[in-house]
C-alpha cells in the first residue's frame, strides 16, 4: 500500500467463477462506496461490498511471502472446498 503513493484501499470482493464456483477479487480504490464494510488494521484499509461480507465472515486475510511469488491468502471458513491455488472456492 505504501508503494502506491497515496492514501488508498484495498478492495476485497466475491464474485462468482473460478474452478471452485466463487473466487476472489483483491483491487485498489481511493474511496469507499456507501454499501462498504471499512475494516483498518496495523495502518493497512480493506473495503469488503455489502454482498461480499456474507462471503467472508470470519476469514482472515494475509500477505504471504514464499520462495514462488507473494501474494494474499484468504482462510475463509465458510467454504467447504477450495481449489489447489487457493483463489476460488465454494461454499
Amino acid at each position: 500500500m505504501s508503494k502506491q503513493g497515496v492514501d488508498r484501499y484495498l478492495r476485497v470482493a466475491v464474485e462468482g467463477g473460478g474452478c471452485s464456483g466463487f473466487q476472489y477479487k483483491f483491487d485498489f480504490a481511493d474511496t469507499p462506496n456507501e454499501d462498504d464494510l471499512v475494516l483498518e488494521r496495523d495502518g493497512a484499509k480493506i473495503l469488503i461490498d455489502e454482498m461480499s461480507v456474507g462471503f467472508l465472515e470470519g476469514s482472515e486475510i494475509d500477505y504471504a511471502r514464499e520462495l514462488i511469488g507473494s501474494a494474499f491468502k484468504i482462510h475463509n471458513p465458510n467454504a467447504v472446498a477450495a481449489c489447489g491455488c487457493g483463489t476460488s472456492f465454494s461454499i
